[in-house]
């Protein structure tokens, strides 16, 4: 079967003037760094529509029905204010239904939802990806710090596997360098489990952590899909495609 896979951000931009509602750094330049996993992930198992956070503010799913299209969601790279403030909102002060709550709900009701780290995920730069305190963290198996997460490491880590998972099948060896993170938390709840984290003399912070909320299951991945958290060397690794594959399929399946 067919897992279908909305996979939404990794565009961001970087000069003054822009539209808030696109929740990014704003000017006509857009950096696309879904490409990798997109092109991992290519094959009949999995049917990816790739939707920029530009295109996301007025093209993601206003309702539940439209959301059950899919089985599961990335979330890499978008800040809340993209999904919460279309043009509707922020151009005309017109009420229109919350996308975080869809997204939450839709989670509930057997959906997959998977986070991936960068600098408009989780809480982000300087704190404005803002994904603290909403519906979608709620579903999330992670909290959000209240401030900028970002962890840079420029010369790199490797991540620290803590416990055997089957998202880790195939996934041998020591992996290629990360170069950074988003500093997150990982919720005290039962179903709860923190598959890999960075090392110790990187504080420990968690990496990959797996979750369930109401019939659905959740993933947070902690660093990018992509560079530059991201390098080349991590794409090219075997382990790669085979990891969030995994991910995928383990996401998919109903609680």
């Amino acid at each position: 079967m067919t897992i279908k896979v909305l996979l939404v951000g990794e565009s961001w931009v970087s000069s003054a003037t822009h539209y808030k509602g696109f929740d990014q750094f704003g000017s006509v330049t857009f950096h696309l760094g879904a490409e990798p996993l997109v092109a991992a992930l290519q094959g009949d198992e999995f049917d990816i529509t790739y939707m920029t956070a530009h295109d996301s503010v007025e093209k993601f799913p206003f309702s539940l029905e439209e959301l059950l299209a899919y089985q599961v969601i990335i979330l890499s790279d978008i800040g809340a204010n993209s999904l919460l403030l279309p043009p509707a909102v922020w151009l005309h002060g017109k009420p229109v239904v919350n996308r975080l709550k869809i997204i939450r709900d839709w989670t509930a009701a057997g959906g997959g939802l998977v986070m991936a780290g960068g600098y408009f995920s989780f809480q982000g730069i300087d704190g404005k990806a803002r994904w603290r305190r909403t519906p979608v963290e709620e579903a999330l198996p992670v909290a959000c710090l209240p401030y900028d997460d970002r962890l840079e490491i420029p010369e790199g880590f490797r991540a620290v596997v803590r416990r055997d998972h089957e998202i880790l099948a195939g996934v041998g060896g020591d992996w290629p360098l990360l170069l950074g993170a988003n500093e997150v938390v990982a919720k005290d709840q039962p179903d709860v489990e923190v598959i890999a984290t960075l090392p110790d003399s990187e504080g420990g912070h968690p990496l990959l952590v797996t979750g369930k909320y109401g019939n659905g299951r959740t993933v947070a991945w902690t660093s990018d899909i992509g560079p530059h958290w991201l390098p080349n060397e991590f794409v090219a690794w075997p382990g790669y495609a085979t990891l969030w594959k995994n991910i995928l399929r383990w996401v998919n399946r109903a609680a």
